[in-house]
């Protein structure tokens, strides 16, 4: 996937200024997506060129709306339809872990404590978006497929947070036999 397909759906479920989107983002598609304010706007100028979006200026002001054009939804479609490649695996925690196998102890438990609060409180954050939003019998199709996104986040956290919670003991200091 790349950032444009991202920023393309936004853009389609409401066209906005780069910052207005780059805030959107944030708490939308940033959860499975990161990109910098900066990259947000670089790619805006590359899709712009390409054709893909408008850029509305308005007069007295130096605000830029971007809206998706037909070519646009035509890559976005083009893009949904073609086949998934196994996404980015890296996760550093991973790699850490084996360096601390390797040459450990090193007193990763206070780091891996840090993260598993982290992903605590993502996954509140997930489950405060589920009950806000989509707590109602009567969902459209739009809404049911944002909800299993959102479904699939807290899945992942917390089978991330399970995982952790097996981990985290191997961390700790091996007990000193005299």
């Amino acid at each position: 996937m790349s950032i444009q397909h991202a920023l393309l759906t936004s853009l389609l479920e409401k066209p906005s200024s780069g910052y207005e989107l780059a805030r959107r983002f944030d708490k939308s598609m940033g959860y499975f997506w990161s990109a910098t304010h900066q990259q947000i706007y670089r790619e805006l100028g590359r899709m712009a060129e390409a054709g893909w979006v408008s850029v509305e200026e308005e007069e007295d002001s130096r605000k830029k709306t971007y809206t998706v054009l037909p070519p646009g939804r035509d890559e976005l479609a083009r893009w949904v339809l073609e086949p998934t490649v196994s996404s980015d695996n890296r996760e550093e925690v991973l790699v850490k872990l084996r360096a601390e196998a390797v040459i450990g102890p090193l007193g990763f438990a206070d780091e891996m404590q840090r993260l598993i609060e982290q992903h605590r409180t993502r996954l509140n954050t997930f489950r405060e978006i589920e009950k806000r939003d989509f707590s109602r019998a009567d969902l459209t199709r739009a809404q049911q497929l944002q909800h299993a996104v959102l479904q699939r986040g807290i899945v992942y956290e917390e089978g991330w947070l399970a995982w952790a919670d097996d981990v985290l003991p191997l961390l700790e200091p091996a007990p000193v036999t005299a």
